[in-house]
């Protein structure tokens, strides 16, 4: 019997993929009748490759400003120092390429832009939950991802307090672009690390939707089809960098595995503790996901065996343990896989283990979690 259910859609119009993006984005601010597109960009790639020239070369005169200094985690003062040259640019479209940091930095600016928000500190006034009513963001975005960490599908964006080195979420269904442009070729700047790492997180998207006490026959669709891509192709791009087929295999995995999350899915414990090592540890999101999800699969398995079963078939392993199959498949990526290999050690734990109870997943974890003594449980076994 299917239990009674809600299913939610998100307010973006449209994803392509497979075509080149300074065309395809030039054409969707064509169709937005866009007058003065703000690019927020890789420093990276706007330094040593041309994909940020060609950006520019077909947006044309419409092109009105660049910024390429978001550093990883989203810090509040470098979303205000764009949201700052937005706003002075006279911005009516911003295009992002690059990173997730850099595609949730953006979402971050819509809110600042719309609300009037010039300071890191009154950015307190639109994190949620809002004390105060916000308004909706009249700036659109258009994203070009490079990495696989998904979040231009997503009405979240992860913005770090460097004050409290705490990632806090600002929520708008505003925010979410209204379109992503998924091209291979300009992920073959990527490094490596960063690709598959970012995989990993996709592949955690899918497993902690489909492993949910909240799980959907919608959500499960995706993110089943969404694991399967991923297990098949990020290994066959550390074997080929050049191999596109597998690049955009990898693209769509990482779309689809966002489909739960979009429709009202939760996540749990992975991301919850990902926060945490992130903001305060900065260890990259791709990695807190190589490091936690196996560990939190294990922790779990007494609660959602029989999900956990759906997870090892999709990634061509039935009857197998999905704990073990994500290990040795992470492994086989060369990613890390303990907290001791990112030098987190066990004096740590129970700082992540007090804030990890403070974030949105780690309460809605599908074996319930009353309090820091069961993440503790949950970080030694990544120890």
């Amino acid at each position: 019997m299917t239990e009674p259910g809600q299913v939610a859609f998100s307010r973006m119009e449209e994803v392509v993929y497979g075509k080149p993006a300074a065309e395809t984005v030039a054409a969707l601010a064509r169709r937005r009748s866009a007058e003065r597109v703000f690019l927020m960009v890789s420093g990276t790639l706007n330094r040593t490759t041309d994909e940020i020239d060609k950006l520019r070369r077909a947006l044309g005169n419409h092109c009105v400003g660049t910024f390429d200094a978001m550093p990883a985690h989203t810090p509040r003062a470098a979303v205000i120092a764009a949201a700052g040259q937005a706003r002075e640019a006279k911005a009516d479209l911003i295009v992002t390429l690059g990173g997730g940091s850099i595609t949730d930095g953006a979402k971050a600016v819509q809110l600042c832009l719309a609300n009037d928000i010039r300071t890191a500190e009154a950015m307190d006034a639109i994190r949620a939950p809002s004390p105060a009513p916000v308004k909706p963001p009249g700036v659109p975005q258009i994203s070009v991802p490079t990495t696989l960490s998904a979040g231009e599908f997503s009405a979240i964006s992860g913005v770090t307090d460097e004050r409290t080195k705490v990632k806090e979420m600002f929520r708008h269904a505003g925010i979410v672009p209204r379109a992503a442009v998924l091209d291979p070729a300009v992920t073959r700047h990527t490094p490596m690390w960063l690709w598959l790492s970012t995989g990993i997180r996709a592949v955690d998207h899918c497993v902690e939707g489909i492993c949910s006490s909240e799980a959907s026959p919608f959500g499960d669709a995706q993110a089943l089809h969404g694991l399967s891509l991923l297990a098949r192709g990020l290994p066959r791009v550390k074997a080929d960098p050049d191999d596109l087929d597998a690049r955009l295999d990898c693209q769509l995995g990482s779309w689809l595995s966002m489909a739960p999350l979009v429709a009202g899915v939760p996540m749990g414990a992975s991301h919850g503790i990902g926060y945490v090592l992130g903001a305060v540890f900065d260890i990259p999101h791709g990695h807190t996901s190589c490091i936690m999800l196996p560990s939190v699969m294990r922790w779990n398995r007494p609660a959602n065996a029989a999900r956990q079963a759906l997870v090892a078939a999709a990634m061509g392993h039935p009857g197998e343990d999905a704990a073990d199959v994500l290990d040795a498949f992470i492994r086989g990526l060369g990613m890390p896989r303990s907290l001791g290999e990112v030098k987190v050690g066990p004096e740590q734990f129970g700082r992540i283990a007090k804030q990890a109870m403070g974030t949105p997943w780690v309460p809605r974890n599908p074996r319930p979690i009353a309090g820091p003594e069961q993440v503790m449980e949950i970080l030694e076994l990544a120890a």
